[in-house]
């Protein structure tokens, strides 16, 4: 009985913490309308700042707190309602989502820049030198005393401020109707200022208390807002109430599973990933009408024509023929994830780009493939790999069995907790046997990956396996393109701008869903084996969700629904790293940090780039003389490094530089008459009132 209430304790604790960051998400998400996942990121920015000042500089702990509570957590909300969250506030709910995915990531990697992760920070709890408080045979610390009535003060605070006060009446009146509320007089911007505001001082406050129980580790405490995901999902995003007593269940759940789960090498996972469960149930329970997404912008799908793609693909080819032929072995190895990385980041596109379904667990199900690769295919034998493929297809259909009843956020919320529990619990499974098959994953360490025997002949060095990544990546964008153009992708965005409409219009969602994602999830496998033979060697930690989320923010700046957001991705991802990589292990966070910082600028423009970029380099392409000279300065580039006559770095500057002035030039110069068939006159240039006679004449002449 005494170790009960001992862990009855613990699990209170922690729930009261679990609740002042759920109601911190409650608060922001009914007053601002926007389901903020960087709020555990910004409660861990904070406890980073409270260590730094008390503990780093030495400054008195009620300076400390005072400092990160009143002054740096109310100017970090501030700074993410004005400049992050009120531009895109007119956008759709994915523009919004992507705006705090990107916050999420540039958090943890703003927090591993300036704080090395490899450094020890130990923060002491509060008042930890006095004896615990008994009640009875169990014993509360005054930092547990304190963590429950914090969180019972900023229960009755909230409730307070939002039912009887004026602050609190114009807050729930704006996220309602905006516009009705400014007519009565409320102010929507102060109030989703002051939500902002207080939503970060309560994430903020639970940063500073769950960090001396944890580790101050960035990545650890961020995630941490799983559980709190939990607590507010209880509460159905809408009820303070609710959530704390979502926050109670979370809490118990986890303090029961330490005292009572039995000890073998299976189960410590699933404690780790109890809240993610919980979550994942959670979802699913509730009624599906309050778990739908309220609001969304579509954006048009780009039609890919034959000749464009099968131009791409072969641009794909040539880039990696002329990466093999001019990179050393060396640089080969670091460059040439670049297509397998292409081919995870194009599984986004059918997916999220033409079905509107949004995952965040691409690059775990990429993990599965590279693990199955790696254990079938250890002596190269080709069948396993659409082995590989099948599987991870067979995982992401079942992750469309959920999907029938989330959409937007709440499907997003879904997938994490999917990746969540690969991560803490699946991946970290040894080798275990089911119904006579013995299933291993990474066995609690690394597994070794080789290279495919293709037909009598054993790819094994980075340049045959950079061409067999390029081939697939080529290949895929091809398939990709037909289904876009074909009856099934026609379907896809049918089922994006309605569902209920493609429902009434004799669509079966459930058909297309769980084909749609298999497929997508097959790609993401087939990536993942590629990525796995190139790397040799995969881990859990490379297939996690935080490691996920920079390849989703790279898919999204290229544009979901581009086919050629494939290579983007797999480039923006590899050459930044890669080139920023001799200034130390530290410039892998700033890499990052660069990334999440476009996405927080890009994600107002979901078209994104890639349209751009086509749209902008069509002139040159369309001109024959100025595309011929670029081909020609290319190619000569290309011989030059070749054969080693002059430095690759000046070649490729000289490249850019070339096809730049040449754009430039294809922009700005106006197209000559001859260059305009008769036809397009007064479309593609102006016309002109002699054109009539030269019209006249050439219909004359038949």
């Amino acid at each position: 009985m005494d170790q009960f209430l001992a862990f009855t304790v613990v699990g209170l604790s922690t729930a009261a913490i679990y609740a002042v960051i759920g109601s911190g998400l409650v608060l922001t998400h009914t007053t601002a309308g926007v389901f903020n996942f960087a709020h555990g990121a910004a409660g861990m920015l904070a406890a980073f700042a409270y260590w730094q000042l008390a503990f780093g500089w030495g400054w008195p702990v009620p300076l400390s707190l005072a400092v990160v509570l009143l002054v740096l957590a109310p100017a970090f909300g501030l700074f993410v309602e004005r400049v992050l969250m009120r531009p895109v506030q007119a956008l759709g709910e994915a523009e919004r989502l992507v705006m705090t995915v990107a916050l999420l990531t540039g958090c943890i990697s703003l927090a591993r820049w300036v704080w090395d992760p490899n450094t020890a920070r130990p923060l002491a709890p509060f008042f930890a030198d006095r004896p615990a408080i008994r009640l009875g045979p169990a014993g509360v610390t005054w930092h547990q005393a304190i963590t429950m009535a914090a969180a019972l003060l900023i229960a009755a605070a909230l409730w307070f401020l939002l039912h009887r006060t004026r602050a609190g009446t114009e807050m729930r009146a704006s996220v309602d109707d905006r516009a009705l509320a400014g007519l009565t007089g409320a102010d929507p911007l102060r109030a989703g200022r002051l939500a902002w505001v207080l939503g970060i001082q309560l994430a903020a406050v639970g940063g500073i208390l769950i960090a001396p129980v944890v580790a101050l580790d960035a990545q650890q405490l961020s995630l941490l807002i799983v559980s709190a995901y939990t607590a507010a999902v209880f509460g159905r995003l809408r009820s303070l109430p609710l959530t704390f007593l979502g926050a109670v269940v979370v809490g118990l759940l986890e303090a029961y599973l330490v005292g009572y789960l039995p000890q073998n090498d299976y189960l410590p996972g699933l404690r780790l990933a109890a809240p993610a469960l919980l979550l994942f149930l959670a979802l699913l329970a509730f009624p599906q009408r309050r778990l739908r997404g309220r609001d969304r912008k579509l954006v048009r799908v780009p039609l890919p024509g034959r000749r464009g793609s099968l131009v791409f693909a072969g641009s794909v080819l040539l880039l990696a023929l002329v990466l093999v032929t001019v990179l050393t072995e060396e640089s080969i190895i670091s460059y040439g994830t670049i297509f397998s990385l292409g081919v995870i980041g194009l599984s986004y596109v059918p997916l999220a780009g033409y079905a509107g379904q949004v995952s965040l667990c691409q690059l775990s199900i990429a993990g599965i493939g590279a693990v199955v690769w790696g254990h079938l295919g250890a002596d190269g034998r080709l069948w396993a790999l659409p082995v590989a493929v099948l599987v991870a297809a067979g995982v992401g259909a079942l992750i469309a069995l959920p999907a029938l009843r989330l959409s937007g956020i709440y499907l997003a919320l879904g997938t994490t907790a999917f990746a969540a529990v690969l991560d803490r619990w699946i991946f970290t499974l040894p080798a275990f046997d089911v119904l006579g098959m013995h299933i291993a994953l990474f066995d609690q360490g690394s597994v070794t990956v080789t290279g495919p025997d293709l037909f009598g002949l054993r790819l094994t060095s980075p340049a045959q396996l950079l061409l067999l990544a390029a081939g697939c990546l080529a290949l895929v964008s091809l398939a990709v393109a037909a289904l876009r153009r074909g009856r099934f992708g026609r379907r896809l965005i049918a089922l994006r701008d309605s569902e209920a409409a493609y429902a009434t219009l004799g669509g079966r969602l459930l058909g297309a869903k769980v084909a749609v994602f298999a497929l997508s999830a097959g790609i993401a496998g087939l990536g993942g084996a590629l990525y796995g033979m190139q790397l040799q060697t995969v881990t859990a930690d490379q297939f996690n969700l935080v490691a996920g989320l920079p390849v989703f923010l790279i898919a999204v700046i290229g544009g979901l629904g581009a086919v050629g957001t494939g290579l983007f991705t797999g480039v923006a991802f590899v050459l930044p790293a890669q080139l920023l990589g001799h200034l130390g292990s530290w410039a892998q966070d700033l890499s990052t940090l660069l990334i999440a910082l476009t996405g927080m600028s890009l994600a107002r423009s979901p078209a994104g780039i890639v349209a751009r970029m086509r749209d902008e380099w069509a002139p040159l392409a369309r001109h024959r003389m100025l595309f011929s000279a670029l081909l020609g300065v290319l190619a000569v580039c290309w011989l030059l490094a070749a054969v080693g006559a002059v430095d690759g770095r000046l070649l490729v500057a000289v490249a850019v530089a070339a096809a730049v002035a040449l754009r430039a030039r294809a922009t700005a110069r106006p197209q000559a008459l001859d260059d305009v068939p008769l036809e397009w006159w007064g479309l593609r240039r102006p016309w002109r009132p002699e054109d009539r006679e030269v019209l006249s004449r050439a219909t004359a002449a038949g």
